[in-house]
């Protein structure tokens, strides 16, 4: 029988071995993994070089005594595997690869079906690229109830791709229910006026029109009772912390950020919101909630707790899983906070669109200049961000600087709250001077890069964010030129 999900602030280890065909080169060989901490509420990642031998090892921060993570190398980055680690315990990964660089064999310490670590991610992407044989259904102009029940069905006929898989196990099969139901309604469900815009451009030929989409209450989300979210087994969803998220940012909702009030006071403001519409009143997933009102704080913003929260903190949980967690974030945010750059906001809403760049150049003479291009719904971006945080803290007080432009396609009330842990140079491009900035430098996606060097001449453009000792070295090396080179 499985263990039952606990929260437990701990250490799991990861070690392991690669090995390659015919004695394939072992240089540069990384290991990457990534882990949801679902109580601070983000995606933790982490890589290791592989040694000659053929090794690696990794201490990895868990907050469960299980945790589901995923774990890809260098060697074929597209196709992860789902790992399963134990808090306080070891972890042994032996994988031999072909001379094409695919997966030949698979020795797991703990065991683990290999079917459950290697279709983990197709039976999702499956899920998610679903499409019914039935022609879809207008619903902009049916009730509320209809499209409810309407997306019920439908995750229900997309839940049988895994219920029919023959490979995996039954545990695994309950967690992708989780995980997918979760992600279904996050995405699908949650937002009603941009689902039935979505539908109503899906299924309406006359585009000049515009629906008349009625308004919902809070009422809409009785939905949330059928996902069980005291479930403990959520915990191992990997949609789960972003989903919270969704319930802490909901403006229908309007579940009061926790700031200083405490906690026990906040909570009864959430529960006489939620009560009624996920079917209970008291247990877990109350104390998740408010502790993922915190990581809102320690990972949007990278805003360090006040005394104030850590003293609410420790009144509520005292020496508890959840305060350890929180503090233990709280300490490395606050060591990041000390070489974060103050947020500048720049108008440049008069600047000709040929001319943004140029202007945003010349504001930063005699500065290495490195340019992110950027969204807010862009996961990649905001992932690329987050990892770069440490090695651009490395930089503080010397002669760089970081410019993030975004375009209109962030929502701009977004934007402002995700910017506030960002910091640094940011523009709010035009839709105009967005698209003339992607195709002077045949930008086709982000996130997307420039950098120049101190003379204000570009050096190098790319697409997608490499590791961080790339970009680093990139940047050290404009800084070790000489003005007159």
């Amino acid at each position: 029988m499985a263990d039952t999900t606990t929260i437990v602030s701990g250490i799991a280890k990861l070690t392991g071995r690669i090995t390659i065909a015919n004695d394939a080169d072992k240089n540069n060989i990384f290991v990457n993994v990534t882990v949801p901490h679902q109580i601070s509420g983000e995606f933790v990642k982490y890589q290791a070089r592989v040694d000659q031998s053929g090794k690696f090892s990794l201490n990895i921060d868990v907050e469960t005594n299980i945790s589901l993570i995923r774990f890809s190398t260098s060697l074929n980055p597209q196709k992860p595997l789902l790992v399963r680690l134990k808090s306080g315990g070891v972890t042994h990964l032996d994988i031999a690869y072909n001379s094409e660089f695919n997966i030949e064999n698979i020795t797991v310490k703990p065991g683990m079906n290999r079917n459950d670590m290697t279709r983990h991610i197709d039976l999702m992407g499956k899920m998610i690229t679903y499409v019914p044989s039935r022609p879809m259904e207008p619903l902009y102009n049916k009730s509320i109830d209809h499209f409810l029940n309407s997306s019920k069905t439908l995750l229900s006929e997309i839940l049988l791709v895994v219920k029919n898989d023959t490979l995996i196990s039954n545990e695994l099969k309950e967690e992708l229910y989780n995980d997918f139901s979760l992600f279904f309604y996050k995405g699908a469900v949650f937002d009603y006026h941009n689902a039935m815009m979505a539908n109503y451009s899906r299924t309406n030929g006359d585009k000049n029109k515009k629906p008349d989409i009625q308004k919902i209450d809070r009422s809409y989300y009785r939905f949330l009772a059928d996902l069980k979210l005291d479930n403990p087994k959520n915990l191992q969803a990997f949609t789960f912390l972003e989903f919270q998220k969704k319930m802490l940012q909901n403006e229908i909702l309007a579940i009061p950020p926790i700031d200083e009030i405490d906690i026990p006071t906040w909570l009864t403001a959430a529960k006489t919101i939620l009560s009624g519409l996920i079917g209970f009143n008291n247990g877990t997933y109350y104390d998740i909630l408010a502790a993922n009102a915190y990581g809102e704080q320690l990972t949007e913003e990278v805003r360090p707790l006040t005394a104030k929260q850590k003293e609410n903190i420790l009144s509520y949980w005292g020496n508890g899983e959840i305060a350890k967690i929180l503090l233990h974030k709280n300490q490395q945010v606050t060591e990041l906070d000390k070489f974060r750059s103050p947020l500048v906001i720049n108008d440049v809403s008069s600047i000709a669109a040929d001319k943004i760049i140029e202007t945003i150049v010349s504001k930063h003479k005699d500065k290495v200049i490195l340019i992110d291009l950027w969204a807010t719904w862009c996961g990649p971006c905001l992932e690329a961000m987050q990892r770069f945080r440490p090695a651009k803290a490395e930089f503080h007080g010397k002669d760089v600087v970081f410019v993030y432009l975004t375009n209109h396609s962030s929502p701009q009330k977004l934007w402002q709250e995700k910017i506030k842990g960002i910091g640094n140079e940011q523009y709010y491009l035009d839709d105009k001077q967005w698209k003339y900035v992607m195709n002077r430098f045949e930008f086709e996606y982000i996130p997307s890069y420039l950098l120049y060097n101190k003379k204000g001449e570009l050096t190098t453009k790319f697409s997608a964010f490499p590791e961080n000792e790339v970009i680093k070295s990139m940047i050290n090396k404009l800084l070790s030129l000489p003005q007159s080179d």
